[in-house]
């Protein structure tokens, strides 16, 4: 058969998500890495484009991808098990490197056991099928992350089984539970730890207050579930993510290795039960291949760095560049949203200016996304910027020198 006509209706969607001012950008080709040298962090280059660029995008908070010791072990482990896992998990596709790894996030987030998938996004899917069911009710922040919007979706949740509560606002939330329909036998409330859009984390302490005061209204109680990919590794003091941050723990907790670990896949930790329901009932668990024993080894070889001397370097180092970042940017008069995290928006609140801020950073050798309406709304205009372990005092102050031109400061 042929695919003209699909082809043509395919152009159409396109077309549409471009006039929407929905659709992605060319994809960017990396074909080189610099390693740091002279007071200069990493450098990287680009298919067709001279020079070397720095990247104030990258979600690798400790900067670990490229650590020797993360290296050699995933080349030890690929030597010893092969490139790929050759079989889904329970078709003896499990390898001692998942074991191993499995162990060693279930000490570092404080759980008597967890659960390794292939991403965050899909431990997000694989957490909705396994909690919900017939009288399960669901309540999530208003600017929870797309993998959760979409694992109530893949979960089948009726909409009059799921709310959301404004964004951060206990007090809303609280009207949410107070709300929740008589007869309901669980109660889900799932947030990020971190907004990925914003830096901003979520009031933990608050919610756990919020959902414990409903906790005998229902049969299973009022469960909590925090998505922290861009907390874990690199937030609170010993990189324990927003629960540290905060003081307070939730029931069950999602996480990367992708991000502040600079490795791949995901991770649910949790009470044993939990997790082994996670294996008996998670679609995005059970039919499809896990990570490689070489990116299992790679992970935990990340986490070994980051508990360790040299881990609480680096986030020193990240704390102390996203400070004199947030602080650059406020003497230049520009607007952000405050907090600690290494994720720090720059408002700017105009499409155009974004566009132009962004591609004058780009004509400097600096890599920045820039998001603008309907990825934010109209009027939240931002570029994020993500600050590494791996910038230098100089990278930061090359980046506000070029923010001082390009938004004529």
């Amino acid at each position: 058969m042929s695919l003209a006509t699909l082809n043509a209706s395919l152009i159409e969607d396109v077309a549409a998500l471009e006039r929407a001012g929905r659709a992605k950008a060319h994809e960017r080709i990396i074909t080189g890495y610099v390693p740091a040298a002279d007071g200069r962090g990493p450098r990287y280059t680009l298919e067709g484009h001279d020079g070397t660029f720095l990247r104030m995008n990258a979600n690798s908070y400790l900067s670990l991808s490229h650590h020797p010791e993360v290296l050699e072990a995933a080349d030890r482990a690929s030597r010893v098990f092969g490139a790929g896992p050759g079989a889904v998990r329970f078709i003896d596709g499990t390898s001692a490197e998942h074991v191993a790894l499995e162990r060693r996030i279930a000490a570092f987030t404080g759980r008597p056991a967890a659960r390794i998938f292939n991403s965050a996004y899909t431990t997000v899917l694989g957490m909705a099928l396994t909690l919900h069911g017939p009288d399960t009710y669901w309540i999530g922040d208003d600017l929870n992350h797309n993998c959760i919007i979409r694992a109530m979706r893949i979960a089948n949740v009726p909409k009059e089984q799921r709310t959301i509560f404004r964004h951060n606002d206990v007090e809303d939330l609280r009207r949410q539970l107070d709300a929740v329909p008589e007869g309901t036998g669980r109660v889900v409330v799932i947030f990020d730890g971190i907004f990925s859009m914003r830096g901003d984390h979520a009031p933990l302490t608050q919610i756990l207050e919020a959902a414990a005061a409903h906790d005998g209204r229902f049969r299973d109680g009022v469960i909590t579930v925090m998505d922290d990919s861009h907390g874990i590794g690199a937030y609170g003091a010993t990189g324990r993510g927003t629960e540290e941050h905060c003081g307070a723990r939730v029931d069950a907790l999602i996480g990367t290795f992708g991000k502040a670990f600079g490795v791949n896949g995901g991770f649910l930790a949790s009470s044993p039960e939990v997790v082994e329901a996670m294996r008996q009932k998670s679609d995005t668990y059970i039919y499809t291949n896990p990570l490689g024993a070489a990116d299992c080894a790679a992970a935990l070889a990340a986490i070994e760095v980051a508990d360790g001397s040299e881990g609480r370097e680096r986030l020193a180092n990240l704390t102390a560049r996203t400070r004199q970042f947030r602080e650059g940017l406020t003497r230049l008069g520009l607007e952000s949203i405050p907090g600690p995290h290494p994720v720090v928006p720059l408002l700017l609140r105009d499409t155009a200016r974004v566009r132009q801020a962004v591609s004058g950073l780009f004509a400097r050798g600096i890599l920045a996304v820039g998001l603008t309406f309907p990825v934010v709304p109209q009027g939240d205009e931002t570029i994020r910027f993500q600050i590494n372990a791996a910038h230098t005092e100089a990278d930061i102050d090359e980046v506000l020198t070029a923010l001082a031109e390009v938004t004529g400061r």
